[in-house]
């Protein structure tokens, strides 16, 4: 159901693709480009292709919090409403660590909502609204693929002497994480 919503009469501009640069891109998803930031490139390559999946689990999760704050609805809709917009906008503040991770290790960021949503291991919600108690249990498991995620991969990091990485992993992703849950989980009492 995609409706235009141009009232121009002169569609021409819309047969006119975007001119995409003359050299294409620069660097390729899956390539990761050596860096001087003294890090052993197999460590780094292992790190770029797990905080991906990391990034994009993030991702998906950071946009279900704001799709559940949208639509929240019940009793406890005003503590709910806020409690999803705080932990959206920390899992945004994430989000955008782990991309500058990517970066600097020398990868290239997912970004796009299609690239994310073929990613992603957390199943996808209904486009329609859920009940609290659906909203509830669909984020405690968002939480738990990535708290399992985050988990193994700050072993592996550790392991590889990535110490950047698993100091973001276990400081910011895994802490924020556990008290994320700890708070949706009180809904349940």
């Amino acid at each position: 159901m995609k409706t235009s919503t141009i009232t121009r009469d002169d569609s021409k501009h819309l047969k006119e693709p975007v001119k995409p640069s003359d050299t294409g891109e620069v660097q390729g998803f899956r390539h990761v480009q050596r860096t001087t930031i003294a890090l052993d490139a197999t460590a780094a390559l292992s790190s770029v292709e797990s905080l991906q999946q990391l990034l994009a689990d993030t991702i998906t999760l950071r946009d279900l919090y704001k799709k559940h704050h949208w639509q929240v609805a019940g009793p406890t809709f005003y503590m709910l409403h806020l409690l999803f917009d705080k932990h959206a906008n920390e899992q945004s503040e994430l989000v955008d660590l782990l991309a500058e991770r990517v970066q600097t290790l020398g990868g290239v960021s997912v970004a796009m909502g299609g690239d994310v949503a073929d990613m992603t291991l957390i199943p996808r919600p209904p486009s329609g609204r859920e009940d609290t108690a659906a909203q509830l249990s669909r984020l405690l498991h968002a939480h738990e693929v990535i708290l399992l995620e985050a988990r193994a991969m700050a072993r592996s990091t550790a392991a590889a002497g990535d110490v950047g990485t698993n100091d973001i992993i276990v400081s910011n992703v895994i802490r924020t994480g556990e008290l994320q849950v700890w708070f949706v989980a009180q809904h349940f009492e």
